[in-house]
């Protein structure tokens, strides 16, 4: 009898069908191919539901189904890993492609929009592409699949692609997130050549074999001469750098803002479950081999921490309603860089999760207003909403709560338990690598503050007091197709943090099949050893608790609730009111800075072109006139001797003749010279 296992493939094969579907025959469909597309997810919703349901039962897939070419021995293969962190995310990609599927006919139809069937089509190849990365089995279809992502983020957010702004915009998703892609083959070309696999999963995986390695117990090829540690750190540092452009992490964060050019319903797809998520999935999915390197996974957690208040900061001085929710997007996805650097694989996950649904919930929200105020964002032009949108405002709010982290909305539940991961591991830690978990730590912290400020601001602005524009006192109306996806991801934002109630163990990401062994039972297979133990031995860290184990929790808990509660408080303070005024206009010069992000986008282009073409410019002088000259300069001796020994090469007898006896000539007179003849 024919299990889940045996129809996953199709979880990935639906939405691809509805991207030829709506692609080709779109124009003949009634809503140009968005029927098609809903099928086909819900289809995928209710199939990752089953794979789900199939895996809590004890039960996980690991199985070649393709292959794609054999190196030598090694075979490269398409196949299927279902595991406990696969079938989480196919729930979540799915469940947030079905409800931004909706709607979009919603969003997309409202102006008698042209294209639809583009649209839709690129609606799920993306989907269908970001469910086959979720559920590869190894490293190299996962890069084939993290790239096929990238393309399909490019042609969404350049969807206008006659408006001035979303071509440049894509241009620069493509690049930078390229630019990242780049460390990420090197990755696995060495992942390649020091395991001879890039297998997630197995006794043979890679993670299991740098493992074996670092024990002594087993071999791995390593280059340039350096020791196994060192070398592994490399190879997990290359394939970051694709994590950090697709996950916008700072420096490779600059494209996700000008990303907001594109639909907003597909801004909640990229920020909430494909592009911006693929990244910080690949090192939960590689994480057995990230937990072996403590000097990585600092890295990681200082890199997550440091996006985190970065682009917190920049979010507090944001006009436009979707700038600020992109802002937003960068600093939540730093949290869940801290979390997984800082040792909390369950905690990084689960903010992937709640992150998931307030995200798409407020991206969608947003889309809602933009279609009330008729494409205005600028949140300064609102205002008096709540009662003209009463769904979209309690949804938007409860988004709202859950981003700021509080109590007792999903974000409060996963932010907190990624800073007390951080927290503990950073005092349990030795040396560099603590101080830099501490500092990431403080540094998650302080934009705990922000976060809460930047969020109530947005919400007042755009909900709260009296209407500041003619199109807010009359807002055009929504429709089911717009409110019905807005109220189910408002409950969840809501609810969806109870499942950290449940015993840790019983959660559903908590065990990638990989790691089943090394968390249940320790690396030498301890007997009895339980898995809430040894969530927090990562790398060989022992947790440090400054104040007990509880009393640390609770004291975590209460500071970063407090932080929360504090800017949203300052926020209410300084925006409550009839009609507010910009108090950020007070920060003077750091507003400007602010406003201009830090001048990344001309710290950029400065690099760019007063750097990077002037030194490519000198390499290009060099290899022409050094390298090509001094070929050249050989090539063209050799082609004047030719062409002046080729003109005796006439065909004519009587002249070879001639030759032939002037050279016996010249030849006895030579003779007869070395000979004292004459």
């Amino acid at each position: 009898m024919a299990g889940a296992f045996d129809f996953a493939p199709a979880i990935a094969l639906l939405p691809f069908g509805s991207f030829v579907v709506a692609l080709f025959l779109g124009h003949l469909m009634p809503k140009r191919g968005a029927l098609a597309g809903i099928i086909a997810t819900v289809g995928s919703l209710l199939l990752s539901i089953w794979v789900a349901l199939t895996v809590l039962g004890g039960e996980t897939y690991n199985e070649a189904i393709y292959e794609f070419v054999a190196v030598g021995d090694q075979p490269i293969q398409f196949g299927l890993l279902l595991d406990p962190l696969s079938s989480l995310m196919l729930i979540i990609v799915s469940l947030i492609a079905v409800l931004v599927h909706v709607f979009s006919l919603g969003y997309m139809n409202d102006e008698g929009e042209t294209g639809l069937p583009r649209y839709y089509g690129e609606l799920g190849l993306f989907t269908a592409s970001m469910l086959a990365f979720v559920m590869s089995s190894n490293l190299l279809m996962a890069f084939m699949f993290f790239e096929l992502v990238g393309l399909c983020s490019y042609l969404l957010i350049g969807f206008w692609f006659r408006r001035d702004g979303p071509p440049s915009a894509a241009k620069k998703a493509f690049l930078v997130t390229r630019f990242g892609d780049y460390f990420f083959l090197v990755g696995v070309v060495a992942v390649f050549a020091t395991f001879g696999t890039a297998q997630f999963a197995g006794p043979e995986s890679f993670p299991r074999l740098a493992e074996a390695a670092l024990a002594g117990e087993g071999e791995a090829t390593l280059l340039f001469g350096l020791d196994a540690q060192t070398w592994f750190t490399v190879v997990g540092l290359l394939i970051l750098g694709g994590v950090m452009g697709k996950s916008a992490q700072f420096p490779f964060h600059t494209w996700l803002p000008d990303a907001m050019e594109g639909p907003t319903p597909v801004s909640a797809l990229i920020h909430a479950a494909t592009m911006v998520a693929a990244g910080v999935y690949l090192v939960a999915r590689i994480y057995g081999f990230y937990a072996l390197l403590p000097t990585a996974l600092a890295v990681i957690a200082f890199v997550g921490g440091f996006t985190a208040l970065f682009a917190a900061t920049m979010g507090v001085v944001k006009r436009e309603i979707k700038q600020v929710l992109a802002y937003s997007t960068i600093s939540q996805y730093g949290y869940i860089m801290l979390a997984l650097g800082g040792g909390g694989y369950v905690a990084g996950v689960f903010h992937l999760t709640t992150h998931a649904v307030f995200k798409a919930l407020l991206f969608l929200g947003a889309g809602s207003v933009i279609i009330a105020m008729h494409h205005n964002e600028d949140m300064w032009e609102m205002g008096g909403l709540k009662e003209k949108m009463p769904v979209t405002y309690y949804a938007f709010l409860s988004g709202s709560l859950a981003l700021a982290g509080i109590v007792p909305f999903s974000g409060f539940w996963s932010k907190d338990e990624v800073l007390f991961e951080t927290l503990i591991h950073g005092f349990g830690s030795d040396g560099g690598i603590g101080i830099a978990l501490l500092l990431a730590y403080a540094m998650g912290l302080v934009a705990v503050f922000f976060t809460g400020f930047y969020t109530f601001r947005m919400v007042l602005l755009t909900f709260h007091g009296e209407p500041r524009s003619d199109t807010a006192r009359d807002p055009h109306g929504v429709h089911w197709n717009v409110k019905g996806p807005l109220a189910v991801l408002g409950v969840l934002a809501a609810t969806v943090g109870v499942i950290n109630l449940v015993p840790v163990h019983t959660f559903v990401p908590a065990v990638p099949e990989y790691l089943h062994d090394w968390l249940f039972y320790g690396p030498e297979g301890l007997n009895g050893t339980y898995y809430e133990e040894l969530l927090h031995n990562v790398a060989g860290v022992d947790p440090g608790y400054p104040l007990g184990e509880v009393g640390t929790m609770l004291a975590s808990a209460a500071v970063s609730l407090g932080l929360a509660l504090a800017g949203s408080a300052l926020a209410v303070a300084l925006y409550r009111g009839d009609s507010p005024v910009e108090h950020t206009d007070r920060l003077g010069s750091a507003k400007t800075v602010l406003f201009n992000n830090y001048y990344q986008d001309e710290y950029q282009v400065w690099l760019a072109q007063g750097l990077t073409m002037r030194v490519a410019r000198g390499a290009d002088k060099f290899d022409q006139g050094v390298v090509d000259g001094v070929v050249n300069g050989v090539s063209s001796v050799s082609l004047l001797g030719g062409s002046r020994v080729r003109r005796i090469q006439t065909g004519i007898v009587s002249n070879y003749a001639t030759l032939l006896t002037l050279g016996l000539v010249a030849l006895l007179v030579g003779i007869g010279l070395m000979g004292g003849w004459f």
